[in-house]
């Protein structure tokens, strides 16, 4: 497709180092970089094993510092950063040219008249990554060298070696490498290479991104093994890093293998739609693409092929709140609803006392259950799974969870989660704690703690109890009750508009009574399916929000006219978590303001011109992407994760939302 960059790109060391790649397998491993071939995080690598699906994220293959000799000149392919600030060797000065194939990244160096093209790709299901190099054009012979640069850390953390000894042995096509006996071996092999087994740590590789962040900015790698091979014109080199013995060394065929695999995903997103495929522009199929990558195995012992979904790469694990989000989106809109079955029924294997999990912590303890609106968000997905599907059984199955999860916030459950009985509204909140999506927390200083009655979760709230009315219907139970509860909210839920302001609150009740920022929080009473507010309200919202919280990017997560307002977002993480929600702009919440914009004006040609601007990140930031964050001051740069999943999820949603069949 259409993302490439050029030598303007390239050549230019600070436009190449700020544009990362990523890849990944569909099990919580994954491979990312820049397009220099620089390591600036502690999360870049060529393999970031999942050696406990979907987390236990460990480094194990740092990167490959590759050299070319041509003739009898020496190229360095590749760059590093070392801690005293120098860069060598400066190898993206030989890159002509990087894009993206697919999910495929491609470098291709030019070395004199040698065309040399990279790719890296991992193989789906496994935590294997493929480094497949090809020489395109040549007059001569091409030897290249690869030194495998290996590590075993958790992706969290940095590498102070200290004397440490790998063990590296030779075996059949390569060496495997044992960081420690009870480790996890890598295998590094290859398809036609010559193999010298070493070990020799490379020391101080500084990583700027961590540096910027105010965390550890030095790294260790162990030089472990040096592949070469001399290559023909068209005759082509693959490494593979893995944690299996037993694969497909042929880079070819795996490289035919990846390309099948994206090419089924987007057969099965063109066969899903009602309107002439012909018409898809390429964001909206690199859209799906990037879909993909957040979709990863979580398996139980009630559900072995159990899928969940990953918030964020680099750093991010499956939370429960962006895996409810995100869901419609990534799965339904993409034509896979089995997916979002699978995830369904894996979530509702975790509720507890009639809470869904939060999160999944790293180290595999127990799920971390601090959230008020995720578990009101998974109404939502099973709504809309079921608007697609009409599956009765999973309603069926389902229903008695929901139901369940009802009665408890009826009745109470943690962190004074409880119905008012005085309004019929959700109350939330106890000091020291962040239950919403706004959930920013360093030590024990709570950034928005929002405790009283959120709107965004009244919303919700009234939104659940409608589709337990539906769902009641569907599967024969007695649906009064719910749609009583929801027709007393209806009522009450007026108390959130501001009539002199002409927008809603955005937290009632709280310790200090009813809170009037000005925040995105309210565009979910009008984008979500059933909406309390009336048509004159939902117009002020969308109108207010339009014009103090919109950006190209996405919202604003408050008025810059506030006197808490913070339009950068950087620094340490106090400085980063008090702008993370006091300013910063969210793309996700680009999704709602479309569908709120939608239903108001009822314009789709116009709702879909807010969605526009978002094409152009796929050239920033995460290549082929869509950001976390970006800085609410012009120029709004992209910031956070480079792959957000219900960011590319409610983008997708949106333009979805905004399609004219012709």
């Amino acid at each position: 497709m259409g993302i490439n960059f050029g030598r303007e790109v390239c050549g230019d060391f600070g436009q190449a180092q700020a544009r990362e790649w990523l890849v990944t397998n569909g099990v919580g491993g994954y491979a990312s970089g820049t397009v220099a071939g620089l390591l600036t995080r502690r999360y870049h690598g060529l393999l970031v094993a999942a050696l406990q699906p979907p987390l236990g994220r460990t480094l194990m293959l740092a990167k490959l510092d590759d050299t070319a000799l041509y003739g009898d000149r020496f190229y360095s392919l590749h760059a590093n950063r070392w801690a005293d600030g120098t860069i060598g060797p400066h190898g993206y000065r030989h890159l002509e040219r990087f894009a993206l194939e697919g999910n495929i990244p491609v470098w291709r160096y030019a070395c004199a008249d040698a065309l040399l093209e990279k790719r890296v790709w991992m193989q789906p299901g496994a935590n294997t990554t493929y480094i497949h190099y090809q020489l395109v054009r040549a007059t001569q012979p091409l030897m290249l060298t690869l030194k495998a640069m290996v590590n075993y850390r958790d992706y969290h953390s940095n590498t102070q070696a200290d004397g440490w000894r790998m063990t590296i042995v030779p075996e059949e096509h390569g060496v495997y490498v044992s960081a420690y006996p009870e480790a996890v071996q890598l295998h590094l092999t290859s398809d036609r290479a010559e193999i010298t087994a070493t070990h020799d740590w490379y020391y101080g590789f500084e990583l700027s991104a961590e540096r910027d962040r105010g965390l550890n900015d030095r790294d260790d790698h162990l030089h472990a093994a040096t592949f070469q091979a001399t290559l023909q014109p068209g005759e082509s080199l693959t490494l593979i890093a893995s944690t299996e013995r037993k694969l497909e060394r042929d880079g070819e065929t795996a490289l035919k293998l990846r390309r099948a695999y994206e090419h089924k995903l987007l057969g099965l997103w063109h066969s899903n739609r009602p309107v002439d495929n012909r018409d898809i522009p390429a964001f909206a199929n690199q859209l799906v693409l990037a879909a993909d990558q957040f979709i990863v195995q979580r398996s139980t012992p009630e559900e072995p092929h159990g899928k969940t979904i990953i918030a964020g790469y680099p750093w991010f694990s499956d939370w429960g709140r962006d895996t409810m989000i995100s869901l419609p989106g990534l799965t339904l809109a993409t034509g896979r609803p089995e997916i979002a079955q699978s995830i369904l029924r894996t979530y509702a294997r975790h509720v507890d006392q009639g809470m869904l999990p939060n999160r999944f912590p790293d180290a595999g303890e127990r799920p971390e259950y601090n959230t008020v609106d995720a578990t009101l968000w998974f109404f939502e997905a099973v709504r809309a799974y079921y608007g697609v599907t009409e599956d009765d059984d999973l309603v069926q199955e389902l229903f008695p969870v929901l139901a369940d999860i009802v009665d408890w916030h009826c009745r109470g459950t943690r962190y004074n989660i409880h119905l008012d009985s005085a309004d019929g509204l959700l109350y939330a909140g106890e000091t020291g704690v962040q239950l919403t999506w706004m959930d920013a927390k360093v030590g024990d200083w709570v950034v928005t703690p929002r405790i009283g009655k959120p709107i965004e979760v009244n919303a919700l709230w009234y939104n659940a109890l409608r589709t337990m009315a539906k769902l009641a219907r569907i599967v024969g139970k007695p649906h009064q009750e719910y749609e009583a509860m929801a027709d007393r909210i209806l009522a009450r839920f007026t108390r959130f508009w501001h009539p002199e302001l002409g927008y809603c609150y955005d937290v009632l009740d709280g310790p200090d009574g009813d809170d009037a920022s000005l925040r995105p929080n309210q565009l979910f009473a009008v984008s979500l399916p059933e909406s309390p507010l009336t048509a004159a309200q939902q117009k002020g919202v969308v109108d207010t929000c339009g014009r103090a919280l919109l950006t190209s990017h996405g919202l604003r997560s408050l008025d810059p006219n506030h006197p808490d307002y913070r339009g950068t977002y950087g620094g340490d993480q106090r400085q980063r978590d008090g702008a993370y929600h006091q300013g910063t702009v969210w793309g996700w919440l680009i999704g709602p303001f479309v569908l709120a914009h939608l239903r108001v004006y009822g314009d789709p040609v116009k709702a879909r011109q807010f969605l526009e601007p978002m094409a152009s990140q796929f050239y920033t930031h995460g290549i082929g992407n869509l950001s976390e964050i970006f800085d609410g001051d012009a120029p709004m740069k992209p910031q956070g994760c480079i792959a957000q999943a219900w960011t590319i999820a409610e983008v997708l949603r949106a333009w979805l939302a905004t399609e004219i069949e012709k």
